[in-house]
């Protein structure tokens, strides 16, 4: 059943052509790949690819402020479980000089991933692998933090995804997460980014997901409720949706998400005003062996 599921997610998140889709859109905004030689690629920025590459929560701001908050430190090796296209495994890369290797089930995310790196000029600090949090393809004690973001309630069985992630953590390593949690309210509109229909969207309250962390070895440093300003700054991209209309092959989330991705603002902002769902921030820690 688990990897019917898992089929199931990787279909939510197909886009075809996909690393063409960007390079089209890139162009039109005036960054032409085509005309580049492979040494000069490192000429895109990095905000360059954010309307496409930072679709969590918050953007990329959110991500730098939440990974100042933890501690994560140079050259510190980091799992971005769930990486999607990349977009926070090169700003780990590029901001805190780690050495970051992301993870994802989509193969095609993965391709996306490697190719926007190289044009960033990041390969030598990040690199990518496909494959499930449920089964991390790698050794044990390999990591000095794992970043869980928007990814846990994809993750039917997280319990799984929990122990792996203290697997392959050092001992005194960082579980870091930006996660969605269900509220205490009703209603749940869809689709949402992880989700366009409630049968891959596998939400839990905090108070369970934490009990779930802590059964997995881990002990908890601190965990921050954001859902206020999660809820104001979908508010802000419903705003932006709905005055400015996006293109059909312009930079953004509807290049990964078609359609649907016009309706995530204003299903977004309502279901954290519904308190349907929350945004927690939290660190946790491994202990030392």
């Amino acid at each position: 059943m688990p990897h019917i599921r898992e089929s199931n997610i990787k279909a939510h998140y197909h886009s075809d052509n996909l690393v063409q889709k960007i390079q089209y859109a890139l162009e039109k905004a005036g960054k032409d790949l085509s005309r580049l030689e492979l040494k000069d690629l490192s000429r895109l920025e990095l905000k360059d690819l954010s309307p496409v590459d930072q679709l969590h929560t918050g953007g990329a701001m959110a991500g730098i402020n939440l990974f100042r908050k933890v501690g994560i430190l140079p050259d510190e090796r980091v799992l971005d479980a769930g990486c999607g296209i990349g977009g926070s495994s090169r700003l780990l890369a590029k901001e805190f000089n780690c050495r970051v290797t992301g993870l994802d089930l989509s193969d095609r995310f993965i391709e996306c991933a490697g190719f926007l790196t190289k044009c960033t000029g990041l390969e030598n600090r990040v690199n990518f692998r496909e494959g499930s949090v449920t089964r991390l393809p790698f050794e044990d004690h390999s990591f000095d933090a794992v970043l869980s973001q928007h990814l846990l309630m994809n993750i039917e069985d997280k319990a799984a995804g929990l122990k792996e992630f203290h697997r392959v953590l050092k001992p005194g390593g960082k579980l870091v997460l930006h996660e969605i949690t269900r509220g205490s309210g009703n209603g749940m509109h869809y689709p949402v980014p992880w989700a366009a229909k409630a049968s891959i969207s596998f939400l839990e309250p905090w108070k369970e997901l934490a009990g779930l962390i802590e059964q997995a070895g881990f002990e908890k440093t601190f965990a921050f409720d954001e859902s206020g300003p999660a809820g104001l700054w979908w508010g802000k991209v419903k705003t932006i949706t709905e005055t400015r209309p996006p293109l059909p092959d312009a930079l953004g989330p509807g290049l990964v998400f078609g359609n649907n991705a016009n309706f995530f603002g204003r299903n977004m902002e309502t279901n954290f005003k519904n308190n349907a769902i929350c945004l927690v921030e939290a660190l946790f820690k491994k202990g030392s062996e």
